[in-house]
């Protein structure tokens, strides 16, 4: 019998991450600091809405862009937060999460045999997408002494004729780095002059904890060839909803509805009505829950340089990505046998990338009490390490 399975899905490397959840899941008294989800349930006011829509009996297909009135709130909110203004009939439409709108948007946009430049460490997504529409994905190292950002050098150093497109992943997962509004002019001039289109990932824009976020979308010559991404997930707790979205030009976005016409039909409808409760009034618990993590931030941030662990400042999402060079272990080795000796979970570097090894990603996005349990151990761990 012929092979049955396609030659480029074979090459694609399964997530580093799901590893190590598999392992805490089967084993008593552990502690995971490794998941990228909210601890906070969805707002009462949020699930409420989304209990109305049932009881109402909303139940059916919507317009395969998305409830015309969770549009224009989006429309709304990137206005109101980004500064850029979007058509809601034909610049926005609605996923099903933010991953669902990356694909699309690379579909959509790439050829085979273009370039598709990924900062890395980054989410586990971008490569896979890239490979998966035959494009050839092409790494951006990011350096800890340049706090995990991508600077107009590296930039310039990684385009080739061939590129067509960069991805923005801030702020950052796993390394919780921001770009900062001077950085943002510098990569969108190198943009402009280049002719590169930029698919920007803006899940945490919500979470930032220096100054504002800013969109490179919002740069001089930038909309026209910026993709926003965005969702509900992390901002309103709202990971198991399955919500997302894009806002591009009505050109680009009228060929990603097209795919999402085709593999994915519309988004829930439930929670579609509930995330529009969630852009009208959701503003509250955003700043609640950011307040929360910021405070967690900077409680592990201290925990882990008393500990005699370098760490970078982070300012975005809820990610530290601590350095574990001096322990002369890979990245995995140390989390296997912290795994192991402590019970705690945290994800290897390398599961966001080959420059992600030395490095570690701890999530904050626990309670406080479980941080202090978790990180005791932790302690426990490196001093043993250090003797």
């Amino acid at each position: 019998m012929r092979d049955p399975l396609s030659e480029v899905i074979k090459e694609v490397k399964p997530s580093g991450i799901r590893k190590f959840f598999d392992i805490v899941s089967e084993m008593k008294d552990a502690i995971s600091l490794g998941v990228g989800e909210p601890d906070f349930d969805t707002p009462w006011h949020i699930r409420e809405e989304g209990i109305y829509s049932l009881e109402k009996g909303r139940t059916f297909y919507t317009s395969n862009a998305g409830l015309k009135e969770l549009k224009i709130e989006v429309s709304n909110y990137l206005k109101r937060k980004i500064n850029v203004e979007y058509d809601y009939n034909d610049e926005v439409m609605i996923t099903v999460g933010g991953s669902e709108a990356i694909d699309i948007a690379m579909r959509a946009m790439v050829n085979p045999g273009e370039e598709v430049l990924i900062p890395q460490p980054s989410y586990v997504s971008y490569v896979p997408c890239a490979q998966l529409i035959y494009a050839v994905p092409k790494v951006i190292e990011l350096k800890e002494e340049n706090e995990f950002r991508l600077t107009k050098q590296e930039l310039l150093d990684a385009i080739t004729d061939k590129t067509k497109m960069l991805v923005l992943p801030f702020p950052n997962n796993p390394t919780g780095a921001i770009m900062e509004e001077e950085d943002l002019e510098e990569i969108a001039k190198v943009c402009v002059e280049k002719d590169i289109f930029v698919l920007s990932d803006e899940i945490y824009s919500e979470l930032t904890y220096k100054g504002k976020h800013i969109s490179i979308a919002s740069m001089p010559g930038m909309r026209e060839r910026t993709v926003v991404i965005n969702g509900f997930s992390k901002a309103y707790a709202m990971t198991g909803w399955r919500l997302g979205y894009a806002a591009a030009p009505k050109e680009i976005l009228a060929q990603m509805l097209k795919i999402h016409q085709f593999a994915i039909m519309c988004a829930p409808t439930n929670s579609q009505y509930a995330a529009v409760d969630a852009l009208k009034n959701g503003d509250k618990d955003v700043q609640m829950m950011c307040e929360s993590y910021n405070q967690r931030r900077r409680f592990v941030v201290h925990e882990l340089r008393d500990m005699g662990m370098e760490c970078f400042e982070p300012y975005g999402a809820f990610y530290v990505f601590p350095s574990i060079k001096k322990f002369g272990m890979t990245s995995e080795e140390f989390a296997n046998k912290l795994l192991e000796e402590e019970k705690v979970a945290v994800v290897p570097g390398t599961a966001f990338g080959d420059c992600g090894e030395g490095f570690l990603r701890i999530s904050y996005a626990y309670s406080l009490e479980n941080l202090k349990i978790a990180l005791g151990r932790v302690r426990s761990f490196v001093e043993r390490l250090q003797k």
